[in-house]
């Protein structure tokens, strides 16, 4: 009598399975391991080409300088020769380049409050219940953002010259004497209010989505305590969108620092606007007039770096101050 031993169940079709698992395994795993860089490779290359590598070469140029021996003239007289911090040392030494960072400074306390206290504001207004025609409101002071920076510039221009503006005209039958803004330091006025003009709806537009996100149970559990729609917007509103209010600050800070489209269309115009009024015109003109890269190379990094160190420094100061305020 022959006696069979039945195989465990499954046994043979898993010994036969097993080699195409581990077949089918790791190249399965690996595949989707490379799967998100497969996605992230056009922004990873955009980056590279069109940020990583022109800055890394301005950094490069920066510590370059030109050598000319003779004349200049022929091949060979002009040379390129390590300059070391000698490009930074007359950056931060030309007094054209301080005079403009005076004026840029003096040109965001202006612009950066003012275009700020508005957007909060318009974004206060807006979300309030007594609030009407909304959309269209709020379309019409997001608009100006939408206009490019030299097309708003040439538009103010033209109503900020004597001879074709309508509001001089209107002026001269009042009998006022209003000067113009592009004389004198009252064009700092004028570009400032082009800057307010075009960035207030977008603040704007950015506080009023923080608004929309907070519940309405805070809105009326405060009009049950009797709370008014001016202690609403102060104790709730504000407290609230002040991560918002944050960010644009920060943002504007940077915007301010790159000011050039602005004062560079306006330059035609009006004779207070010189080549260097700002630190970025100052590199165009360096860069692109006097063909002096390396210096216009060691500008450009001082005022990125001013950027980063002022960025981070108000986000500091705010944290830290929030972080006494919590203890």
């Amino acid at each position: 009598m022959t006696t069979t031993t039945a195989a465990p169940p499954g046994g043979r079709a898993a010994r036969a399975a097993a080699p195409s698992a581990r077949a089918t395994g790791p190249s399965t795993s690996g595949r989707r391991r490379l799967a998100p860089w497969g996605f992230l490779a056009p922004a990873i290359v955009l980056f590279v080409l069109f940020l990583a590598l022109p800055i890394g070469y301005a950094l490069y140029l920066s510590f370059r300088t030109e050598k000319v021996s003779g004349l200049g003239l022929g091949s060979g007289s002009r040379t390129e020769v390590w300059a070391g911090l000698s490009n930074y040392a007359a950056a931060l030494g030309d007094p054209e380049f301080l005079a403009s960072v005076g004026r840029v400074a003096l040109y965001g306390v202006i612009v950066v409050p003012t275009m700020l206290g508005l957007a909060l504001l318009f974004a206060l207004l807006l979300d309030s219940r007594r609030a009407r025609a909304r959309t269209f409101s709020r379309t019409s002071i997001f608009l100006p953002y939408a206009v490019p920076a030299v097309i708003s510039s040439l538009l103010w221009g033209f109503l900020y010259l004597p001879g074709v503006s309508p509001f001089y005209d209107l002026f001269e039958r009042f009998g006022w004497d209003v000067p113009s803004l592009f004389d004198g330091d009252l064009v700092m006025f004028a570009v400032a209010n082009i800057a307010v003009w075009g960035g207030t709806g977008f603040n704007m537009i950015v506080i009023y989505t923080a608004l929309k996100s907070v519940p309405s149970e805070l809105y009326e559990a405060a009009e049950l305590d009797g709370a008014s729609q001016v202690a609403v917007a102060l104790r709730i509103k504000i407290p609230i969108v002040t991560p918002s209010i944050i960010m644009t600050a920060v943002f504007s800070m940077i915007a301010t620092l790159q000011v050039f489209a602005e004062p560079t269309t306006l330059r035609p115009l009006s004779n207070a606007i010189s080549t260097t009024w700002t630190p970025l015109m100052k590199v165009y003109r360096d860069a692109f007039t006097r063909g002096d890269l390396y210096s216009a190379a060691a500008t450009s990094v001082i005022i990125a770096l001013a950027t980063f160190v002022l960025s981070f420094g108000f986000l500091r100061l705010v944290q830290s101050r929030a972080f006494a305020s919590e203890k």
